[in-house]
């Protein structure tokens, strides 16, 4: 199964929190999206003729397009790559784009998947953040999803944005329980460096949200997702049977997928490769006819500990046996030891060669991934 993403690079407004590569410099859109079209032609044989299950529109802001540009888009990867009726197609929006109007549209393009930045139901909160929409923008373009036919919404959760966030947590939770959407991505604020946040944690102008209460909240949404039937198939990431994001399951199962657009990356099992992150010199290099890229070419630790994060965080868990088959690495009998003291401390569930985290275990789960690592000189 293969997967392609595109990354539009605009935001209204820069939310606080946020690192991602963005701009909210407008007047590059236009020739963004034809440098976008330019690297689809020039990149149609990366994935070697396989189908094309999954589409996903991320950012950004990809909702800020108008459906006329986005049909444009598609219509493209239509005639480039072998895409089934069946693909997933999935546009991360926010809320205070989608109005019935533009929902309707996103619909009848073929658009079958909605994820929406609610990030919380508290306007103080939003606007700490410095999101552009309120608490009611997200019922309402939910509510405008379902009645233009939407089946499969993600609604994204931010948990620890601050200091005794646990109490409006579980009014969120609340909320997220009424609309009940097919999926939530509940992600823990964390402070970058490069962002608004960063700079005034950095000036003391907030303070760290301690660990103990982000793991607490965790707990806290894993359990009440949990008595919803919502499956935590994946650290952040809970759905309800049948509604795994393909998508993203594609990166975690190690298919190989394109990434199409400024900052995007892509994966074809034996290099990834990287999309320069600024938008001007991105738009030049596709004028002329080249990608603007790095590649890395992955050595055989390097696939076995990708392996070992990508399964560690999902609920399929991290097959030791089948790295031991693959790479003749034998990570439970250099580990045994640390991984029954992890067994011993109810953070690892280990049948059959498979480990998987249990929900005490994924709070730690990339210490225990990178300790399981493999480095050059062991193999």
């Amino acid at each position: 199964m293969a997967g392609i993403y595109v990354h539009i690079p605009f935001c209204r407004q820069a939310c606080h929190y946020c690192d991602f590569h963005f701009s909210t410099y407008h007047k590059l859109i236009r020739p963004v999206l034809e440098a976008i079209g330019r690297e689809l032609h020039l990149r149609q044989d990366y994935l070697q003729g396989a189908a094309v299950e999954t589409i996903y529109f991320g950012g950004g802001t990809p909702s800020l397009l108008n459906p006329e540009d986005l049909q444009v888009l598609l219509d493209q990867i239509y005639e480039i790559f072998p895409v089934p009726g069946s693909c997933e197609i999935t546009l991360e929006s926010n809320p205070d784009d989608l109005n019935k109007k533009k929902v309707r549209a996103l619909r009848s393009m073929g658009i079958n998947r909605l994820s929406i930045g609610a990030q919380t139901f508290h306007d103080e909160y939003l606007t700490y953040l410095n999101r552009v929409h309120t608490a009611e923008d997200i019922k309402r373009s939910f509510f405008n999803a379902r009645e233009c036919g939407f089946d499969n919404i993600n609604l994204d959760l931010i948990y620890a944005i601050r200091e005794n966030y646990t109490d409006m947590l579980k009014k969120d939770l609340v909320e997220i329980g009424n609309l009940r959407p097919e999926h939530i991505s509940a992600y823990c604020l964390t402070i970058e460096p490069v962002t608004v946040f960063g700079r005034w944690l950095d000036k003391s102008k907030i303070p760290p949200v301690p660990d103990h209460e982000a793991a607490e909240q965790f707990e806290i949404i894993s359990e009440h997702l949990g008595l919803l039937q919502y499956d935590h198939y994946e650290i952040s990431n809970f759905a309800l049977p049948g509604y795994f994001s393909r998508h993203n399951t594609n990166y975690w199962m190690e298919n190989v997928y394109l990434g199409i657009g400024p900052s995007a990356h892509s994966y074809n099992l034996k290099q990834r490769q990287h999309n320069l992150d600024n938008n001007s010199r991105y738009i030049k290099s596709l004028t002329m006819g080249n990608i603007p890229a790095t590649i890395e070419y992955l050595s055989i630790p390097n696939r076995i500990n990708e392996r070992i994060l990508t399964g560690l965080r999902t609920s399929r868990g991290c097959d030791l046996n089948g790295i031991r088959k693959d790479f003749g690495v034998d990570i439970l009998g250099k580990n045994g030891d640390y991984i029954q003291e992890l067994a011993d401390k109810e953070m690892v569930i280990l049948t059959d060669g498979i480990m998987k985290l249990n929900r005490k275990g994924m709070l730690f789960a990339d210490r225990i991934a990178s300790d399981l690592f493999v480095s050059e000189g062991e193999i």
